[in-house]
């Protein structure tokens, strides 16, 4: 099994492995904001959509799993079925996505801005994806900024905190969090480093 860039599959980890369960825990973080009809945007293995779809079936009517990668989706249709989940391979940067998916009550995108050239072209996408009132929950890893160098061979670049939050602001509402493994806060307290920044932003 050999997958282009960065994948988490479950089945291949242990379970105290520390990435793993930043991964989890992300998609735990998001279950209070996922209603109606909901978007995972790179959603690699699919692990993360068969998570969400058993953890909100009530709320849940329809569960659209997206990735650039054929192979990662077969995988995910094999081990991650789930008669809400649809898995679609298209590319997150398409101009044309809105038109070709549709509109969204909320949107997942975990650790993506950080592998698309042009991060604002895919906020674009996002916010034209979302319906008027849903839900944008973002994460990426804090770095050296736009444009600057990482030692992560398959990011383009790592936003800083400040550019992050600048990318969202077309939204009416957002609120940030930091990570640290998997727990969050509200506020980065002093002497601590936050890896992992994750954002939830509302369209009025």
């Amino acid at each position: 099994m050999e997958w282009t860039g960065e994948r988490i599959i479950p089945k291949l980890l242990k379970p105290t492995n520390g990435m793993l369960l930043e991964h989890l825990a992300r998609y735990y973080f998001a279950t209070p904001y996922v209603r109606g009809r909901v978007l995972d945007i790179a959603c690699g293995s699919g692990y993360g959509c068969h998570m969400i779809a058993k953890d909100r079936k009530r709320e849940l009517t329809e569960l659209v799993g997206v990735d650039n990668d054929a192979e990662a989706l077969a995988y995910a249709n094999r081990e991650y079925n789930h008669q809400k989940v649809t898995y679609r391979q298209a590319d997150a940067l398409d101009p044309k996505l809105p038109e070709e998916l549709g509109v969204f009550d909320a949107i997942l995108s975990f650790e993506t801005l950080e592998h698309v050239a042009d991060d604002q072209l895919f906020m674009d996408n996002l916010y034209r994806l979302l319906k008027p009132g849903g839900t944008l929950v973002v994460s990426t890893p804090f770095g050296r900024g736009r444009g600057m160098p990482t030692s992560e061979p398959f990011h383009v670049h790592q936003l800083t905190p400040e550019e992050f939050h600048e990318l969202c602001g077309r939204f009416d509402r957002v609120e940030m969090f930091y990570q640290r493994g998997p727990t969050f806060e509200r506020e980065p307290r002093t002497g601590v480093r936050y890896f992992i920044g994750i954002a939830v932003c509302t369209k009025a």
